[in-house]
């Protein structure tokens, strides 16, 4: 008899399977739900995931960035105790690139220095930009567009709320 159950989340990450019962694949796109935003990782395979971070972007000043390192860690270990699904939503979009390429080029890039920039360059840009060769966010445009309304409407209270909630513990 095994110690977890088919529907338990240990048992799910341990076989690779999102919220929803799908299975990660080499060179998929793992969305992690961290409350006020989403994390983001490429599956390597094998319960790897290679994601872009950065421990001290709190610290940064939003206008530069800050150092962003490409990680190597367990898909278990990025997501804790946080739902997560395999979400490659921007296929209907963008041509993906063959599954070796995507995890070769990830794999390439551990351990490398970048700058993160929470709307022009975070997990999610990283991600993508592995998978189509194209850095997009949805999250960074969401805030762009919170931003632009705030500047016309005067809802500053409301920007800096949705800046917040996705800054706060942005690194992974």
């Amino acid at each position: 008899m095994s110690f977890f159950s088919s529907s338990s989340p240990a048992f799910q990450l341990e076989k690779s399977r999102d919220k929803d019962g799908k299975e990660a694949k080499p060179g998929d796109l793992i969305e992690i739900f961290r409350g006020n935003y989403n994390h983001w990782a490429v599956y390597i395979g094998n319960g790897f995931v290679i994601h872009f971070g950065a421990p001290n972007a709190l610290s940064g000043s939003s206008s530069r960035g800050v150092g962003g390192i490409v990680m190597k860690e367990k898909l278990q270990d990025v997501v804790g105790k946080d739902k997560w699904r395999v979400n490659n939503s921007s296929d209907k979009k963008y041509k993906p690139l063959p599954a070796d390429e995507i995890v070769k080029k990830a794999c390439s890039l551990v351990g490398v220095s970048l700058t993160y920039h929470l709307t022009k360059y975070n997990c999610e840009h990283f991600a993508t930009e592995m998978r189509y060769g194209k850095a997009e966010s949805r999250q960074a445009q969401t805030v762009e567009t919170v931003a632009a309304a705030a500047a016309v409407g005067g809802i500053t209270g409301i920007v800096a709320s949705v800046i917040g909630g996705l800054s706060h513990g942005s690194t992974y």
